[in-house]
């Protein structure tokens, strides 16, 4: 049964044959683009839900918070929640999130982009 949840969550990103695999986690495609998006200046901090609020709030630090991914066979959908600073234009700094975060995911695991979601879900003054 473990076995069945691992494969679920993660994609199969190279088969070896005899000398093994390679496995990317959904996790950490949600970590590459988390962290893509708050390197983007205007780009306060990600969003996350109520329980992502009370696990920052305890000490621990979750970096995919408020990051959703969803992998196919050889792409993947990101949906994000940001919140901004005050003053940037939203829709600059969100177009360039969403180039930071496709070339961080593609760079990074050979996965192809195809889309990249983005929910503002605050402004921080």
């Amino acid at each position: 049964m473990a076995k069945d949840m691992e494969k679920a969550s993660a994609y199969n990103l190279l088969d070896q044959g005899s000398v093994g695999e390679i496995r990317i986690a959904d996790e950490v495609v949600a970590i590459i683009a988390g962290l893509a998006a708050t390197e983007v200046e205007g780009v306060a901090s990600m969003a996350g839900n109520i329980t992502n609020e009370l696990v920052g709030k305890l000490g621990m630090k979750n970096l995919a918070k408020g990051v959703k991914v969803e992998i196919s066979s050889d792409s993947v959908i990101v949906d994000m929640a940001l919140n901004m600073e005050y003053g940037f234009n939203i829709p600059k700094t969100s177009a360039a999130v969403q180039e930071s975060v496709t070339t961080a995911i593609e760079n990074m695991t050979g996965l192809r982009v195809e889309e990249v979601n983005i929910r503002i879900a605050g402004v921080v003054i």
